[in-house]
């Protein structure tokens, strides 16, 4: 039985990568009306051109703007244990997205995935510039835009006071100047029900050296609720960010060839290849595998036995990371001893 589940994962890692190299919607039926649902939430909505946005996540970067519209969110460390975001956007493109920053070798990466991809970012270190330009990505940073679309928020200090514009920015790139961005594709995952394996959670705690989060599940809200440093992770509209997935990805962190203007060297995070990591929905967590063959596919998220890992519908955050988290699980409550008899 194992054999032929590992043989099913097998056809199923086939047909995914070959989603993966070819745009994708999903459509169904809702009480006989075709419904378009985006294929990174499988929730309602359109499947717009990819937009990726590089996200400060330091303290003076908090509320951060737009998160809660992003369908995806990616946690990466960067110099001196910090971390920061890549926000994919591709149904719902908020008003303002920031404090926008500036790329790191690890998102050339990650979005290799994605196709070509609009990506913002406020710079980047002049070594990298190469790396970036002959990436499969189109650049639409703020070196190469206007303050209109790169706007300076007077409420906020530099360098985490830098919002974008993201409509006027996909207005211009795409209808005024005509680049070719992707409409958004699978990147692997699946939906579908919890695993019969996965443990009820309270809520986990994961770190790097310099950054810590924390997510709690929420009954009321179907998501987990995130933290950050301790408090409350709240976007700049006062809603507490989080998804309906949380996915821990254990990554090889090493160091790269770039590093900042005071000297801190950049890490790299590597997405490719294969290792294990944990799926976190409907309160519960799972222990699951990675495997990305190369940056142009997606990746394939697998159960113990080889059979697929199925996200639930909703918002992903997957945090990269080398260390392990640690879980709080529901406290077991004894069971009565019926009493003996006389």
């Amino acid at each position: 039985m194992k054999n032929f589940k590992r043989v099913l994962a097998g056809i199923s890692l086939l047909i995914v990568l070959s989603s993966c190299a070819t745009p994708a919607s999903i459509v169904k039926k809702v009480s006989g009306k075709s419904v378009e649902r985006n294929v990174l939430t499988n929730l309602p909505g359109k499947n717009g051109p990819v937009l990726a946005v590089k996200i400060d996540d330091t303290s003076p970067a908090h509320p951060q703007v737009g998160l809660a519209s992003a369908d995806v969110v990616y946690i990466e460390q960067v110099e001196g244990g910090l971390t920061r975001l890549a926000a994919i956007f591709t149904n719902k493109i908020p008003a303002l997205i920031g404090p926008v920053r500036s790329a790191r070798i690890s998102d050339i990466e990650i979005l290799g995935q994605y196709g070509r991809v609009a990506f913002a970012y406020s710079g980047a270190q002049s070594k990298m510039r190469p790396v970036i330009a002959s990436a499969n990505l189109e650049n639409v940073s703020a070196e190469i835009n206007p303050p209109s679309i790169y706007q300076t928020d007077k409420n906020r200090y530099a360098p985490t006071n830098m919002m974008l514009d993201a409509n006027a920015l996909l207005t211009k790139t795409i209808e005024n100047e005509g680049k070719k961005i992707d409409s958004v594709r699978s990147v692997g995952w699946q939906f579908g029900k919890v695993a019969e394996t996965a443990k009820k959670v309270d809520s986990v705690a994961f770190k790097w050296p310099a950054s810590r989060y924390g997510a709690t599940w929420s009954m009321a809200e179907k998501r987990w609720l995130l933290s950050y440093d301790g408090k409350p992770n709240l976007d700049s509209d006062g809603k507490q960010l989080g998804g309906a997935n949380l996915v821990i990805q254990k990554v090889s962190i090493t160091n790269s060839i770039y590093h900042d203007k005071v000297g801190g060297i950049t890490p790299f995070s590597n997405t490719v290849g294969s290792g294990t990591g944990y799926l976190l929905r409907d309160g519960k967590v799972v222990a699951i595998n990675w495997q990305r063959p190369s940056a142009s596919v997606g990746t394939i998220w697998t159960l113990a036995d080889g059979t697929v890992a199925n996200f639930a519908d909703g918002q992903v955050w997957i945090a990269l990371t080398d260390g392990e988290p640690n879980f709080t699980y529901p406290a077991i409550t004894p069971s009565a001893k019926p009493s003996k008899s006389k």
